[in-house]
């Protein structure tokens, strides 16, 4: 499964679920991408902060933990990783086993950032 985070602009979500739902359908019987869009740069990067992308290199590095185990790897305060898992958890990108281990569910994750396009 892959993770992709994009900038979409304003009033393009219907269109968004639109191209999801139709691949989804090609796709029949694979897992589904999980797909995650914001407005701007500036509101992608305020939610997905260095600090952030860093739990979630670490989560895959390590595997499935205990938010104080994480905050222990990335040498990070308890409540500021635990802050920082609920708003990944927010978004889909951890997820907890029922023994309330976090962990990434995806193989990769990747950021599409196009700043501007061309108009045609």
């Amino acid at each position: 499964m892959k993770a992709v985070i994009e900038i979409a602009p304003r009033g393009s979500v219907f269109k968004t679920a639109r191209k999801q739902l139709k691949a989804a359908e090609s796709r029949e019987g694979l897992a589904a991408d999980h797909h995650l869009s914001f407005e701007s740069a500036r509101a992608l990067f305020s939610e997905l902060t260095p600090a952030r992308i860093d739990l979630l290199e670490a989560l895959r590095r390590c595997g499935p933990c205990s938010v104080y185990a994480l905050a222990k790897e990335v040498e990070r305060n308890y409540s500021n990783v635990h802050t920082d898992v609920g708003k990944l958890e927010e978004h889909g990108l951890v997820k907890r086993t029922p023994e309330d281990m976090v962990f990434v569910p995806f193989d990769s994750v990747e950021i599409h950032l196009a700043l501007f396009k061309r108009a045609a």
